[in-house]
């Protein structure tokens, strides 16, 4: 009995033992308590049972005692049991889990020299330690295999379908509109890179713009932009509407045009994600102007200018510009913005607007205007609480303020004559009381507007009345979606909560059935919410509600407290409605599911690409007084007239209405900055277009930049980031997309999802790629501009890669 003794050994080992038995009590009197907290929640007993073990074999290494390192090593086989149980083999799921345990039992096994005295305390701890190793690295090699794409389908050969893209410019060479034309495909027919080829593609050229944020506009810049390339020059526009045009070929660049956008227009983010390119008809090719260079600015501009020479069109508007914001009222600077490109159909300009967020009720109008694309003059606007006016309101009025807008991307059929918007939400996003019945029609509905009346042809709302934030960010999609009884001209439209509808882009009649399903009731306005809300039989990108089981963090502590943070909250699945009493949990959260980054769609082999977030949103209605003691003021009523930061929804006052929203935006911890959530956070889906099912799926960007407290891990292992931007696929059978939070952009072969390609940018690649030839070279060209929201570094950099 004597190795279950006290040690009589003095010197540097006693006093570590000392230590590491102070620690373990340490740990497992927090455990205890918060353990205790969790299971009187309801919540799992291990932390308890655990914490309880920790405080035992901790007071006993404080005494020397060799029963105290034998009860450590049966806590550790015992969690190590529970988390198999909890989590099977998912990698990431077992890391707060077993990490730090194992770092705990590695201390645990180097302190048995100390406790058995002689040679048999060392090989008891090599032995000890070894063991470990060969389990950690078996562990390491689960991590890596959770990262690999799940091939569930396969891709249907090239040319197995057909389509019939209505725009007036092809794609091919060019690459005409930020979504490859107005159809929104991001599909390019240029095959001569592949998945065999594309190890040998490099950098050709590299520009850098010039446009990096002043320390007023320090934490606001997103730059999100896709170039355009029509005949020999690519035409882009940078955070604060720089426009610019370069030689494919080399990067040279051949004109730029300012706008002169102050810092105070930023609205949430500075960000212009594309230009759009007009043709005269019939103009003389030699005139000034014949072809023009048009952008929305975040002062609520349009401009035009001579896409051969950068200088501003003296027939549109004046001198080149058109302010959008006549008859919107007065607003606060950035409250009024636009960050998407127009989208042009027939000749008229199609624009809505970036309406900040959060702020007030009677938020600027989200009024649709259609404008002449050769005199800037108002053709239309469409303000949906008014369906008689066809113009701007009658003097001493305004648009009708705070109506659901559309900030992202419109479709354009040009046979059709239709654009396709994807509307938002009322102002202030989480309260819906004051809502009109036009408003409750139309909020987070994807319209179709007829360009020559700027009149509604049809809608179909994805929610009802929505609280959500779950605004259609994407831009639709239009294809020829194969039936039964032939093909029918479509538009596939992503959301944020997940579903990919299908719908008849000539009547909005769902082509794949939509189901009305129960949702849960209740929160601060029962009598609001919807008994029922539509669910696409198509598709959906959206996860099983959460469990428990599936908090995470760097350490059993942590995920312990996203563990309380869970049972203390309301969650009653998809659609929880909003509270104030306690926090609610939101999942999907506000970015997807889908956001402004769309889907990309190859027509030829019938397959929708879709990246996508999976991260939930921590949520509490703030009652109007606690957020005036908190000083939750809108733009332009900042204390000290500041730009607010931060995640957006986090502290927007809704001025206007009863509540505030305080949005803890991904669920994430405060310390450590980690995801209560486990990983992935995002992912990239193939999916059948015919049938709607999953070809394959994979956990999208790796976590070398990510980690706790900031600090970049390294690790290159897929954990699935949150993401932002879209993906282009091409007739060579791959997917370019960059998107995520590791600063790559990376090349995915099509048949098996599998990265063929990397390549490290110089800030975050957070816009959608675009391909085109020139010379007879394909090239891939990305804007690296970087993300605030998405916390990945600033920059300025257009990059183009060729084969060598």
């Amino acid at each position: 009995m004597a190795s279950l003794g006290s040690s009589t050994r003095r010197g540097p080992g006693a006093w570590a033992v000392l230590a590491l038995g102070v620690v373990l009590a340490l740990i497992g009197a927090v455990l205890v308590v918060g353990g205790a907290w969790l299971a009187v929640l309801g919540g799992s007993p291990y932390y308890l049972l655990a914490g309880v073990g920790l405080l035992a074999s901790g007071a006993l290494l404080v005494r020397r005692r060799l029963l105290g390192a034998w009860i450590y090593i049966g806590v550790y086989a015992a969690t190590v049991l529970w988390a198999l149980w909890e989590a099977g083999l998912n990698g990431w799921a077992l890391v707060p889990r077993v990490i730090a345990p194992s770092v705990l039992l590695v201390l645990v096994l180097l302190s048995l020299p100390v406790l058995v005295p002689g040679r048999g305390g060392r090989r008891q701890a090599v032995g000890g330690l070894a063991l470990l190793a060969l389990f950690l690295a078996v562990g390491g090699g689960v991590v890596a295999k959770v990262g690999q794409p799940k091939v569930v389908g396969q891709v249907r050969p090239a040319g197995s379908m057909t389509d019939n893209d209505p725009a007036l410019l092809r794609v091919g060479a060019d690459w005409p509109a930020y979504g490859g034309t107005y159809a929104g495909q991001r599909y390019s027919p240029l095959a001569q890179i592949t998945p065999r080829n594309v190890s040998k593609l490099e950098r050709v050229w590299m520009i850098r713009t010039g446009d990096m944020p002043s320390a007023a506009a320090a934490g606001k810049y997103g730059a999100e932009n896709t170039p355009l390339k029509v005949g020999n020059s690519l035409y882009l526009c940078t955070p604060k509407n720089i426009m610019m045009a370069i030689d494919p070929a080399t990067g040279q660049t051949r004109w730029r045009y300012d706008p002169k956008v102050p810092d105070a227009a930023i609205p949430y983010t500075a960000a212009c994600r594309g230009v759009s390119y007009y043709a005269v008809p019939g103009a003389d090719p030699a005139k000034a102007c014949a072809t023009r260079i048009i952008e929305g600015t975040l002062d609520a501009r349009l401009i035009a200018v001579d896409a051969r020479t950068g200088v501003p069109c003296a027939d549109f508007g004046q001198n080149g510009q058109v302010s959008t914001a006549v008859g919107m009222g007065p607003s606060a600077p950035g409250m009024l913005s636009i960050t998407s490109a127009p989208t042009i159909v027939r000749g008229v300009i199609v624009t809505g607007h970036q309406v900040l967020d959060g702020q007030r009720r009677d938020a600027p109008s989200g009024v649709i205007q259609g404008f002449d694309a050769v005199t800037g003059q108002l053709r239309w606007a469409w303000d949906m609480t008014h369906p008689e006016r066809t113009g701007a309101p009658p003097t001493g009025e305004t648009y009708t303020k705070g109506t659901p807008n559309m900030w992202t991307t419109a479709t354009g059929d040009e046979a059709l004559g239709y654009v396709y918007l994807p509307l938002g939400v009322s102002a202030a996003d989480y309260w819906s009381s004051s809502r009109s019945p036009s408003e409750k029609q139309f909020s987070t509905s994807l319209v179709a507007i007829d360009v020559t009346t700027g009149k509604p042809v049809w809608s179909f709302q994805t929610v009802h009345n929505d609280v959500w934030d779950y605004d259609l960010g994407s831009q639709g999609t239009l294809v020829d979606f194969p039936t039964g009884a032939g093909p029918i001209p479509a538009v596939v439209l992503p959301s944020k909560k997940g579903d990919i509808y299908v719908l008849d882009r000539r009547t909005g009649k769902p082509l794949v059935d939509v189901e009305e399903r129960p949702v849960p009731q209740g929160g601060l306005e029962p009598e609001q919410r919807a008994p029922t809300q539509p669910f696409s039989l198509f598709h959906t990108l959206r996860k099983p509600d959460l469990k428990e089981r599936q908090m995470w963090g760097m350490s059993p502590i942590d995920q312990m407290i996203c563990r309380i943070q869970f049972r203390r909250a309301e969650y009653q699945g998809f659609y929880t409605p909003p509270v104030s009493k306690k926090r609610y949990i939101q999942y999907p959260g506000y970015n997807g599911g889908s956001d402004w980054g769309g889907v990309a769609i190859d027509p030829s082999r019938g397959v929708i690409v879709a990246n996508y977030n999976d991260m939930p949103n921590y949520n509490r209605l703030v009652p109007r007084a606690e957020a005036d003691r908190r000083g939750w003021a809108p733009r332009g009523q900042e204390r000290g007239g500041s730009m607010k930061k931060g995640a957006e929804g986090a502290g927007d006052p809704q001025v206007g209405t009863p509540y505030a929203i305080d949005v803890n935006a991904g669920w994430r911890l405060p310390l450590t900055g980690l995801l209560c959530k486990q990983p992935p956070y995002g992912g990239l889906r193939a999916i059948d277009l015919a049938s709607g099912r999953t070809l394959w799926d994979r956990p999208f960007g790796t976590a070398r930049t990510n980690g706790p407290f900031g600090i970049p891990s390294r690790l290159p292992f897929e954990i699935g980031t949150p993401n932002n931007g879209g993906a282009v696929v091409t007739a060579g059978g791959l997917v370019f997309v960059a998107a995520a939070t590791d600063n790559l952009i990376r090349a995915v072969d099509l048949q098996t999802g599998r990265t063929v390609w990397t390549d490290v940018l110089p800030a975050g690649g957070q816009a959608t790629p675009m391909t085109y030839e020139t010379g007879g070279k394909q090239y891939v060209v990305i804007m690296a501009g970087g993300h605030h929201f998405m916390e990945t570094p600033i920059g300025d950099q257009v990059i183009a890669y060729a084969l060598k």
